[in-house]
């Protein structure tokens, strides 16, 4: 067959295709672009501010133990540590430059311990002691003086430590177990511990310097420098002081150990944390004692419990 032959038309009159014809692709469609929102006619507004980071002053001779307690607080958001102290009072003085929002004090430190400067500081800021010093006597003077609370080195966990400075700030106490307990051995005797001399001469620095003006001011009931001259006067005071007759007020044995609490010149909060019991609770007991001692006041049931209330024949002791 010649090559210009071309296939025969088939019934329909179309010549033959050897391949079906295919179908026309449709037609690709773009999306067509996101519109834009249109413009705001409200100006924006400014950015948050950044919540304030909270100010600490570390306060501890050993430079390791500094920058150790440096890295772990400034590494948290919400906490800046902006001066460190090698003693007492180089921590006076950065706790006066900076005004902190909470102190961390060691005990032992050279030139001026931590229980001198103590009294001195609390005017200033709170006062969350960390330290190796597990003392009885230590851990009660210490609370005594105003300390927000007292934390032992090796008894506790970062994240404790962290919490404890928050809570300082906030007026909630922390205790590690040592320091818990030394309080609870005190208050099982019955009396208050006489105050004597501390372990390696401590407090003895600073005595007579006077404390700056508080910046603060706390309720009546709760102020620690209303407390301390009564229970001061049972124990260092000339002459010897009766010994009271408690059993006549008929306090239960929980009520008795709140009471020797109150009267060490602990805080509601503070005493709470040492019998591990609710705010509320201390409260419904201290007015319990209160109406037992037939007293209005802290001090003046300070001063019954004591035997230092004045003599009144018309009333009751």
């Amino acid at each position: 067959m010649p090559d210009d032959v071309s296939p025969a038309p088939n019934r329909y009159g179309a010549a033959a295709h050897r391949h079906a014809p295919q179908h026309p692709s449709p037609p690709i469609t773009r999306p067509s672009a996101i519109p834009s929102p249109p413009p705001s006619p409200f100006a924006p507004g400014p950015a948050a501010p950044a919540p304030e980071r909270l100010r600490v002053v570390v306060a501890d001779d050993n430079p390791v133990v500094r920058a150790g307690l440096g890295v772990l607080l400034s590494g948290r958001a919400d906490i800046q540590v902006v001066a460190e102290a090698a003693d007492g009072r180089e921590a006076y003085e950065k706790t006066l430059e900076h005004r902190p929002d909470v102190v961390l004090l060691d005990v032992r430190m050279p030139n001026v311990d931590g229980i001198s400067a103590l009294p001195h500081l609390v005017g200033l800021a709170p006062v969350l002691m960390l330290t190796y010093s597990r003392e009885s006597e230590i851990v009660h003077e210490a609370l005594r003086l105003g300390a927000g609370g007292y934390l032992v080195h090796g008894e506790f966990t970062a994240n404790q430590l962290v919490q404890a400075v928050r809570d300082t700030k906030d007026g909630r106490a922390n205790f590690t177990v040592t320091a818990a307990d030394a309080l609870l051995a005190h208050m099982r005797h019955g009396t208050p511990p006489q105050r004597g001399p501390l372990p390696e001469g401590l407090g003895s620095a600073l005595a007579t310097a006077p404390a700056p003006p508080p910046t603060h001011t706390a309720e009546p009931s709760e102020s620690l420098s209303q407390l301390q001259p009564v229970v001061g006067q049972s124990s260092v005071s000339g002459g010897s002081v009766p010994t009271p007759n408690r059993q006549q007020y008929g306090l239960s044995s929980r009520e008795v150990e709140v009471m020797d609490l109150i009267a060490s010149g602990m805080s509601n909060q503070q005493i709470a944390a040492t019998c591990f019991i609710s705010e509320k609770t201390v409260k419904n007991h201290i007015n319990r004692i209160f109406t037992k001692l037939h007293s209005a006041t802290r001090s003046e049931a300070i001063a019954h419990w004591l035997g230092t209330a004045p003599r009144n024949p018309g009333r009751r002791p």
